[in-house]
């Protein structure tokens, strides 16, 4: 009797280690869904120049590019090289036509 309950408590140890092994796994592969590494590079916004420099309104590409660059555009707003095409009245249309809050840095 002794060996049949040495079996039955493997079993349920070997049920937890497993249980806890997924759970771990399901955890680690969801942070790295949620936590995209977005990279910082203004030239990721070429899809908007058209509706930056002309006025035309901004297409599905663009947003997409402006949604993904948002936590950019404060360096982009402090970069001398950069500040006046962020601050521009065309570029604010165009964020503001994305739905994006223009930035307060």
């Amino acid at each position: 009797m002794d060996l049949d309950l040495g079996k039955t408590e493997m079993k349920k140890g070997s049920c937890a280690s497993l249980l806890c092994a997924l759970v771990v796994v399901v955890v680690v592969l969801a942070e790295a869904r949620v936590t995209k590494a977005v990279t910082c590079n203004p030239l990721e916004l070429r899809p908007c120049l058209g509706a930056f420099t002309s006025g035309q309104p901004p297409s599905a590409g663009c947003c997409d590019k402006l949604r993904e660059q948002k936590p950019c555009l404060c360096g982009y707003i402090k970069n001398p090289d950069l500040k006046q095409f962020v601050n521009s009245p065309s570029t604010r249309r165009v964020v503001s036509a994305c739905g994006v809050p223009y930035p307060t840095c």
